[in-house]
């Protein structure tokens, strides 16, 4: 693995397909934007299933683990309505989000197909985008809708953004701050690159960073 924030010179020289998540990836974590949406996420579980703030929030994190998303775990458990669920989970505030002109130039300059795939909505993602001076960069914006609402890191899920999109795994890197959603793209042949605080020691985390912008900028330089 490479040391963070040093990507090998090598490596890229094949991808022409790049995948980004959204969340914690394309906008630093302490932004804290996905804090906002575990509480409505717990206000919904409240409100729909009848159970206490402890209990939501459990079933919160619970869901996710187990699932993927918390989403997952309702519809699978509960037959919600997903749709309904993505409108009021993502609901927030955008204003703790600031354009950033350097990753805007990094993804602006990767050679070919550039999309952004997130286990949120489309709709939510490009509020996102927006507000980090990031609309108009990429060619395509995939939610977990586009996946018949199964999440990453489930297989299927890929298979279905990716065959949308166009996406060719042996030519493309996939960017994600959830380690676990790199595990299928490296079964595909795809670079990967961990994009997070801390890195940490796997077979399919290729690259890890915690400064997305930067990477980029070494890219295009070796480029």
């Amino acid at each position: 693995m490479s040391t963070p924030n040093r990507p090998p010179l090598s490596g890229f020289d094949h991808v022409s397909d790049w995948v980004f998540d959204l969340d914690n990836t394309l906008y630093p974590p302490e932004v804290a934007l996905f804090s906002q949406i575990e509480v409505k996420m717990a206000d919904y579980v409240m409100r729909e299933l009848k159970v206490d703030a402890t209990r939501a929030h459990h079933l919160r994190s619970h869901y996710w683990k187990l699932y993927g998303t918390t989403l997952a775990g309702l519809m699978h458990e509960h037959q919600i309505d997903p749709l309904p669920f993505l409108h009021e989970v993502h609901d927030i505030s955008f204003d703790a989000l600031t354009p950033d002109p350097m990753l805007a130039q990094g993804i602006r300059a990767l050679p070919g197909c550039k999309i952004v795939y997130t286990n949120g909505s489309a709709p939510y993602a490009e509020q996102v985008l927006a507000a980090r001076g990031l609309s108009g960069l990429f060619d395509g914006i995939y939610g977990i809708e586009h996946a018949d609402f199964h999440p990453k890191p489930r297989a299927e899920a890929f298979d279905m953004v990716f065959r949308k999109a166009g996406i060719r795994p042996q030519e493309g890197a996939m960017f994600e701050d959830d380690a676990r959603n790199l595990e299928v793209p490296h079964r595909l042949g795809m670079q990967t690159v961990h994009v997070a605080p801390l890195a940490l020691e796997a077979d399919h985390i290729g690259h890890h960073t915690n400064d997305l912008s930067g990477f980029l900028a070494q890219l295009i330089k070796a480029g």
